[in-house]
């Protein structure tokens, strides 16, 4: 079996559940679907960077594509190691891995379509079942009442944890009345993750971290610079919440100094950033030597199969940006995701939405 041709095409379609103040209301999508020359297809996309990258991020998918036609599309690392080198080695970030995620997520679905299984399975088959978490619903611009509602509206849909962001208030009592209230909306069962996007320096997040210790924090989230290994490391010495980390770095070898400083608790790795779920599952296993859980960014409809293949995996974020690509997701009920059962990811484009929804390049 050999990959014998791909189609790419970039789409452009609204951001779900966003209501970003500046024009951020709209995400595009380079989606790849890759073929071999005994009919099987498996798709994959790259997407969530900034719109005016998109056409250099077409180009890298469509440039990397033409270098694995012809060759085994089973050889996932064999292809993965070509790919990094021919786009320079010592260079895996940006465009590169995200280009490079959206082909080894296409030759996973090949390979589990090939083979008459379902992804997760093939990772490891840890569990059939995980736990997941609503994350795109609670931002920054609500104001504490339309907050509460949206934090009622998902315990409500079945949600037992969510993640909220923090960090643009003026004071520190204002910040921590954003979790209260919060807090009081949902009630003391459901688990609370804060996203803070790196907008506090080291000891303000200790400062407020100390003030939300009664309120029963799951996780701060990203809560300085992502990589000030040093500060992190401190605000996780000094806090007794866990601190998470990971999304926003490139490739694999960060998060050898992430974890072996002892950074951050709870190891989140981003599918696109990290290239692919060949190497998702790489720092997964790092994270589990360490006795570390690992946890998804975005992707759920891809991530729920490396997830549910590692022993370590702690839960799902049902971001759901991408899931207008597909004509079905994977749905979380009562908390949780149930795997696809079907070979490969389980997934398919809905053509007429891509049609529909195409850009120029």
């Amino acid at each position: 079996m050999k990959i014998a041709s791909y189609t790419t095409q970039v789409v452009r379609i609204p951001r779900q559940h966003a209501p970003f103040a500046k024009g951020g209301d709209e995400i595009e999508f380079v989606t790849l679907q890759m073929r071999t020359d005994d009919g099987i297809e498996g798709i994959g996309y790259a997407g969530f960077a900034p719109l005016v990258m998109t056409p250099a991020l077409h180009a890298a998918v469509d440039g990397l594509c033409r270098l694995v036609v012809g060759m085994d599309p089973m050889n996932t690392e064999e292809i993965g190691a070509h790919l990094f080198r021919a786009a320079g080695s010592g260079s895996p970030a940006g465009l590169v891995t995200r280009a490079i995620s959206a082909i080894d997520v296409a030759l996973w679905d090949i390979k589990g379509k090939a083979l008459g299984q379902p992804v997760y399975k093939l990772l490891g088959g840890y569990r059939d079942r995980v736990p997941t978490y609503a994350s795109g619903y609670l931002w920054r611009s609500f104001d504490l009442d339309m907050l509460a509602s949206h934090g009622e509206r998902l315990v409500n849909e079945g949600f037992k944890a969510m993640k909220f962001r923090l960090g643009a208030e003026k004071t520190i009592a204002a910040e921590v009345n954003r979790l209260r209230t919060m807090r009081d909306a949902v009630g003391p069962d459901v688990e609370l993750m804060i996203d803070i996007n790196q907008l506090w320096d080291v000891n303000r997040a200790i400062t407020v971290g100390r003030e939300m210790r009664e309120y029963g924090i799951t996780w701060l989230e990203d809560p300085t610079t992502f990589d000030d290994f040093k500060g992190l490391a401190k605000i996780a010495d000094a806090l007794d919440t866990p601190i998470a980390g990971g999304e926003y770095v490139y490739g694999i070898a960060p998060f050898v100094q992430l974890i072996e400083q002892r950074s951050i608790d709870i190891v989140m790795v981003d599918l696109l950033r990290v290239g692919g779920i060949t190497q998702w599952m790489k720092v997964a296993h790092m994270a589990e030597a360490h006795n570390l859980p690992v946890v998804t960014h975005l992707a759920p409809e891809v991530l729920v199969h490396a997830l549910a293949a590692v022993p370590n995996g702690l839960t799902v974020e049902y971001m759901p940006w991408s899931f207008p690509l597909f004509k079905s997701i994977p749905l979380a009920v009562d908390g949780h995701i149930e795997l696809p059962q079907e070979p490969g990811l389980g997934l398919e484009f809905d053509e007429e939405l891509l049609a529909r929804s195409e850009r120029a390049s």
